[in-house]
């Protein structure tokens, strides 16, 4: 059921639990990924302010593990990977950080951190390695996981060919630095419960969220589609297009989804 929030954002949580803990308001974790253009500073701001109304905590968390990797992975030199993936990770921290301080005076408390700041936490560390243990041992999955890298990379790939193993192989290291705060974000940040917000379903949603075994989330562990409401959707259209060199993301495909 879809949850109009007013004429910024509609949220559709992923299950009637999802639904349950998205109302209990304890915490929202919304991930932003490098070059993608759906994060700019001013929607940052709108999530931001939208997220402090309903929420008592509210982090912001973005990928920084991996990006170089990604960029060789599809065709750029390392030296080139690198700088670019430099340009990124800095590039989407400002972003956030201005969203933020423009998003006014917050309700409720704000955290803009990195991916790697966790991986020094214990809990964040075990999470992580049972991903890549499932990647290994549960075919179900690895597909899901494998679904989720061509839904986000596969216009990267060449008409007429398939991802490569290697490419394949750093798309999952990029997801799997992620997945850990799909599956026990209250574990990891030490709150009751948490919503996980992006503006698209991602394809593990069913893997993580509805079937009945195997790596799944933490029944205080939810997932919602935040994307943003008709009267958003409409004041978007006049707005400029992404660089189409951006490999992490695909976000032009992902907004059109989301719509």
């Amino acid at each position: 059921m879809t949850i109009t929030t007013g004429a910024s954002f509609e949220v559709l949580p992923f299950t009637r639990t999802c639904r349950h803990i998205w109302e209990d308001g304890d915490h929202v974790l919304i991930g932003v990924s490098p070059g993608n253009s759906y994060f700019s500073s001013e929607r940052i701001a709108r999530l931001a302010q939208w997220a402090t109304t309903r929420f008592a905590q509210v982090d912001f968390v973005y990928a920084d593990l991996h990006v170089d990797r990604m960029f060789a992975a599809f065709g750029y030199t390392r030296e080139h990977a690198q700088k670019r993936a430099a340009k990124e990770i800095k590039a989407v921290r400002r972003r956030i950080l201005k969203g933020v301080e423009e998003s006014g005076p917050p309700q409720g408390e704000i955290r803009v951190r990195a991916l790697s700041e966790f991986q020094e936490n214990p809990v964040y560390r075990l999470l992580h390695r049972r991903v890549l243990h499932f990647l290994e041992t549960d075919d179900e999955f690895r597909k899901g996981c494998e679904e989720m890298a061509l839904h986000f990379v596969g216009s990267k790939v060449p008409e007429g060919e398939s991802i490569t193993a290697g490419q394949l192989q750093v798309c999952f290291d990029y997801m799997a630095a992620e997945l850990p705060f799909f599956v026990d974000t209250p574990s990891i940040l030490d709150v009751p419960s948490s919503v996980a917000a992006y503006h698209v379903r991602m394809p593990l949603t069913d893997v993580l969220f509805a079937r009945g075994g195997g790596l799944r989330a933490t029944r205080n562990q939810a997932y919602a589609v935040v994307r943003p409401g008709a009267a958003e959707t409409a004041r978007e259209h006049t707005a400029p297009g992404s660089d189409e060199n951006h490999v992490p993301t695909g976000g032009n495909a992902d907004e059109r989804r989301a719509a």
